[in-house]
């Protein structure tokens, strides 16, 4: 007999107790139950552990210090159960159908790896409408992966089985650890789009990585440097990709030259080299 549940939810928290229980209810009150939740609290100073305690069902894994969402969505992987992978920041919220039509669509597509949903933008408390790079779309999106992400982590649903073939979250990257992933999914398998907004995603505030960290791109540049050399990809996903990353790499160079920053300015120009045409 089988007792593992369909779904496992891995929701990373960090000193976000204040937005924490309105996430965890929105998976509670999901139309499909048959899923586990797991909390992985990234060393929070606040009172995330009493917002937990009002979630009896959750599996609470508190770490004694802040090593990142990456480590934290690994530890949650470690003790998944499920059959179904997905992710919840502690700042998103779900629409209560959620879990059940990507089920759904997983169960009737064998063949599909992971499924993402569309999404509603909230910033600063307001509804914002996406940029057309923000679009959409379903299949073989690896090249359109490759200038952004435009896969929201809170919004896929991963066959459980496919991390152990592409590996988990990659802990050295401070950021963009998500475009880091999706790009190693996308390389290899179509990705189906679900076109209905199951996704609240809120922005503005000031803990978000993209505000912690200058220069995103550079994430990105480190990425896009391990997956070409990984030796995987076919030739035309690397021409796209060096296409890309070199694009990326000479805003960067510019960037430094402006700052004096020699370190900076030796690495991008030494990567340029290496894979430009």
């Amino acid at each position: 007999m089988n007792d593992s549940p369909k779904v496992s939810i891995i929701v990373p928290t960090y000193n976000r107790a204040d937005r924490l229980e309105g996430t965890l209810r929105s998976i509670v009150s999901q139309t499909y139950q048959d899923f586990e939740l797991i909390v992985v609290d990234d060393g929070s100073t606040d009172n995330t552990s009493k917002v937990i305690e009002s979630f009896p069902t959750a599996q609470y894994l508190p770490l004694e210090k802040n090593s990142g969402v990456s480590k934290a969505r690994n530890i949650g992987l470690a003790c998944a159960k499920g059959k179904f992978i997905c992710f919840l920041d502690s700042d998103d919220l779900w629409d209560v159908n959620k879990l059940k039509i990507q089920v759904d669509w997983m169960e009737n597509n064998t063949n599909s790896q992971a499924c993402y949903t569309d999404e509603i933008w909230i910033r600063n408390g307001v509804r914002v409408n996406q940029m057309n790079r923000h679009r959409k779309y379903t299949g073989d999106i690896f090249r359109h992966c490759l200038g952004l992400c435009i896969v929201s982590p809170s919004s896929v649903m991963i066959r459980a089985k496919l991390f152990s073939e592409i590996g988990n979250f990659d802990e050295s990257l401070p950021a963009c650890e998500d475009y880091d992933l999706w790009l190693r999914i996308c390389s290899r398998y179509p990705v189906l789009y679900v076109n209905e907004k199951l996704l609240r995603k809120y922005g503005g505030h000031e803990d978000q990585l993209s505000r912690q960290h200058w220069g995103m791109d550079r994430f990105r540049v480190d990425a896009l440097d391990r997956i070409i050399r990984g030796g995987f990809l076919q030739s035309g996903q690397v021409k796209a990709a060096r296409d890309i990353l070199t694009n990326k790499c000479r805003i960067l160079i510019s960037g430094a030259d402006k700052r004096g920053n020699q370190e900076l300015l030796d690495k991008y120009q030494a990567l340029l080299s290496m894979h430009q045409e």
